[in-house]
């Protein structure tokens, strides 16, 4: 590969995904290395006083100060744009920057936005609270009916923000349907596509206008950074996101975009065999548990919708005990290969219990209404050998009466 072919789209808009995650968006430096490049660096310097004028007017190629630009940060951003079929990208410091930015940068007061309910707790916190300080109302909705975000829209209506699968509950949203209605009325959908990624899942296939992403989930994939991207139009992005990240600064840094950049290029590896894991772990705790609520199973109420859109359901599903936290907190107790923790999209296998964790801040109403019980766990599943996995959860059921 040539220095500037990664970056040349004409090029790598040709090849296939698995390409793409290796080699899209590479620039390489005079010195022909093999491997990205990482530019630990706040700023630049130029030949002469001139130069810099006309980088900052726009007239000129260049960087000027990495929280606006970095070699390394651009790398990876065009690379996330290829995977997601999107004209371009911004990568943030996490992806609850992203989800902040890709929502803030484009409402005002008086405006309305529909949201899912069933979501990540920081997001509700978003929609419930955060937003409504700014004067932009909001109302939630069952995303599972597409019905109910038309029922929601108000003349001031300006996006559609929501998650499929949705966390913890693994809810799946038709994004046709519920796109089409956006388009139809001006509206922007922003979609959270973390639990799928573009390797199981393109929104914008379906008519998203934004996909927003907690990369430090699979696309890291290994539990080592926080990061987070938001896909867009060019347009989009330079003229409604840029102007909104370049004076808040949610900015990525060069090295954890760097070892995101080493998670794509095994994303789909990775993804597609916990995917298989996954289906088979949740198969097992089927006959043990009383509800499973897995997309990829038939006895999850939307998996024909759930495969229509996905190529695979993913690592990630929930499942529920009878008697509520004091048996979901035994069952984590007992484990002993599968870790506790909150984190998702990891290669290690990691369990949490969302009412008491992920969606602690989230009133217990709230929660109801979200359908997250007290008896709810929520299974990552990793790259260990499925069987291992099973034999924890034997165990550790045993241990708790089931």
């Amino acid at each position: 590969m040539k220095r500037k072919t990664g970056q040349d789209r004409t090029i790598t808009s040709t090849w296939k995904p698995a390409t793409q995650a290796i080699r899209g968006g590479t620039a390489r430096s005079e010195y022909g290395e093999t491997s990205e490049a990482l530019f630990l660096t706040s700023g630049y310097a130029y030949d002469c006083a001139g130069d810099a004028a006309a980088r900052f007017a726009g007239e000129q190629v260049g960087m000027t100060y990495s929280r606006l630009q970095n070699p390394t940060v651009e790398m990876l951003e065009q690379r996330i744009a290829l995977l997601e079929g999107a004209e371009a990208c911004r990568s943030m410091a996490t992806g609850m920057a992203a989800m902040t930015a890709a929502l803030l940068c484009q409402l005002q007061q008086g405006d309305h936005l529909v949201g899912g309910r069933a979501a990540f707790g920081s997001c509700r916190w978003l929609t419930d609270t955060l937003l409504p300080k700014f004067g932009i109302a909001t109302t939630v909705v069952d995303a599972r009916d597409p019905q109910a975000f038309l029922d929601a829209v108000r003349p001031e209506t300006k996006v559609f923000f929501f998650e499929t699968p949705a966390n913890p509950t693994m809810d799946v949203v038709d994004l046709a349907a519920v796109c089409a209605i956006a388009r139809e009325r001006g509206i922007v959908t922003v979609v959270d596509n973390a639990f799928a990624t573009p390797v199981l899942q393109r929104p914008m296939e379906f008519g998203a206008d934004v996909v927003a992403y907690s990369a430090t989930k699979m696309m890291d994939g290994q539990g080592r950074v926080l990061a987070g991207a938001v896909c867009g139009t060019q347009d989009w992005i330079d003229n409604t996101l840029l102007p909104f990240t370049r004076n808040t600064g949610p900015t990525l840094s060069a090295f954890n975009a760097w070892v995101v950049l080493k998670g794509l290029e095994t994303l789909d590896l990775r993804i597609r065999r916990q995917s298989e894991n996954s289906v088979k772990v949740g198969t097992f705790l089927e006959g043990r548990v009383p509800r499973v609520m897995h997309p990829g199973l038939p006895s999850h109420p939307q998996h024909e919708l759930a495969m229509r859109q996905m190529a695979a359901a993913g690592p990630i599903f929930a499942f529920e005990l009878d008697d509520g936290r004091e048996q979901a907190h035994g069952l984590l107790d007992a484990l002993e290969l599968v870790d506790i923790s909150n984190n998702i999209g990891d290669s290690r296998s990691l369990m949490t219990h969302p009412a008491s964790t992920t969606h602690a801040s989230v009133s217990v109403e709230k929660r109801e209404e979200m359908g997250i019980s007290e008896g709810m766990l929520r299974f990552n599943v990793g790259l260990e050998d499925a069987d291992d996995v099973i034999a924890d959860l034997d165990q550790a059921l045993r241990q708790v009466g089931l």
